[in-house]
């Protein structure tokens, strides 16, 4: 089966990438073109030297998917790239009905690092600026822990 990689992407027209990707600065280089971004916000990165990265919002972390946009293209369907764009959850979720809007994305009640399963029930929709100020915010707190490290979880309005 063929995949249509826009059928998992969120639609970009507008976004303030340099504001909403702030907080993650330190796992991406100082120049990259963001190319695309899944429907739970995560990105797919291209920096200078061409290679593909992923940026995991939700996990606070980066690693590189492709040599190249070609390379990348050729495996679309195959399971690092069904992994990396969440294809099984995406389909799940619409299936569920949970249909995003312009200028929003999918994002955890309970994030995957702290718990959280990849699930439709642990879903819901949430504008962009919501979601990556949340796990912009996570990301600051915990970068520095170690795996494993118990943390406590504090919400202010």
């Amino acid at each position: 089966m063929k995949v249509r990689l826009t059928d998992y992407l969120i639609d970009q027209t507008g976004v303030d990438w340099a504001t909403h990707l702030s907080p993650f600065h330190p796992l991406i280089p100082g120049e990259f073109t963001v190319w695309m971004v899944n429907r739970f916000g995560d990105v797919v990165f291209v920096p200078t030297d061409g290679s593909v990265h992923l940026l995991d919002v939700g996990g606070g972390s980066a690693r590189q998917l492709a040599g190249n946009r070609d390379e990348f293209t050729r495996a679309a369907g195959d399971e690092g790239v069904n992994d990396c764009l969440l294809i099984p959850l995406v389909d799940s979720c619409v299936a569920a009905g949970l249909v995003l809007g312009p200028g929003h994305c999918y994002s955890y009640r309970q994030p995957p690092m702290l718990g959280g399963g990849y699930t439709v029930a642990n879903t819901r929709i949430v504008s962009l600026s919501e979601h990556y100020g949340f796990y912009g915010e996570i990301y600051r707190q915990t970068k520095d822990l170690p795996d494993g490290q118990k943390v406590v979880l504090r919400v202010t309005p």
